[in-house]
C-alpha cells in the first residue's frame, strides 16, 4: 500500500524527509487502526490445487486486542487513541502530506 501512496520518487531534501516521515506517521495509524487484513490460516494442497483458508479480516488494533498479549493499561491507551481518531479526517490528512511530499519531489 505505501508504494501506491508516495510511488518512486526520488527525494533528496531535509524538508522532503520531513514530509515522508509525516507521511508515514499518518499511515500507520491508518493501517493499524482502520485497514483490516485477512490472515492465512492454513494452505493444502490437492494436486496441482492449492486450497487456502483465511480468517475473518481484523485491523491491527482488533488482532492485538484479542491475542490477550497486552496489558490492561496498554489496551486503555490503544483504546484512547482509537477514540481520538477518525479515519476521514486521517485519510484527509494523509492525501495532503502525500501531495506536500509530491511537490518535493525531484523530477
Amino acid at each position: 500500500m505505501i508504494r501506491r501512496v508516495i510511488g518512486y520518487d526520488r527525494f533528496s531534501s531535509r524538508a522532503a524527509l520531513k514530509a515522508l516521515g509525516d507521511v508515514y506517521t499518518l499511515l500507520r495509524l491508518y493501517i493499524n487502526f482502520f485497514q483490516p487484513v485477512s490472515k492465512l490460516v492454513r494452505k493444502s494442497r490437492h494436486g496441482a490445487k492449492v486450497y487456502k483458508v483465511y480468517d475473518t479480516a481484523q485491523t491491527p488494533y482488533q488482532r492485538l486486542l484479542r491475542s490477550g498479549v497486552v496489558t490492561e493499561d496498554k489496551k486503555r491507551e490503544l483504546a484512547d487513541m482509537y477514540g481520538a481518531l477518525n479515519s476521514v479526517t486521517l485519510l484527509q490528512q494523509i492525501r495532503q502530506s502525500v501531495e506536500q511530499l509530491r511537490a518535493l519531489a525531484e523530477r
